[in-house]
């Protein structure tokens, strides 16, 4: 289980550990894709790139970008997600989707479960069975 918090300005948050550094990534249930990363986390994580999208935003907004895979690490495990860049890191419900996650706003308590273990992503319609979940 993952365990977080939600600030004073009701913004879900979790620590991650990566590179030997905790980093604030924050749950985007509006982001439908796995993960946004800050440009200098791209490098430490050896991001591979495979090309560009056209990402949806709110109010009609359409926002072209690169898109990276990188192997991450989360909930104790190394994992191969899609990611574009931020200045923040952004947790999307593709990531999260083997996972049960509880938002207390009273109580300001973020906590993610896992409900699987099966793990599949899908990159542009292909489904990458490669990416199923990676040992470190």
């Amino acid at each position: 289980m993952i365990v977080g918090s939600v600030s004073a300005d009701g913004v879900p948050t979790v620590t991650l550990s990566i590179a030997g550094k905790d980093w604030p990534a924050i749950i985007d249930t509006g982001f439908n894709g796995d993960l946004e990363l800050p440009e200098e986390l791209r490098a430490v994580l050896t991001a591979r790139y495979v090309g560009r999208v056209t990402s949806a935003l709110a109010g009609g907004q359409h926002l072209e970008e690169d898109v990276y895979v990188v192997e991450f690490p989360f909930d104790g495990d190394l994992l191969r997600a899609e990611v574009t860049a931020d200045t923040h890191i952004l947790i999307g419900t593709h990531l999260l989707r083997e996972y049960e996650l509880h938002i207390d706003f009273v109580v300001q308590s973020v906590q993610l479960m896992r409900k699987s273990q099966k793990l599949s992503y899908t990159l542009r319609g292909e489904e990458l069975r490669f990416c199923k979940k990676l040992k470190a």
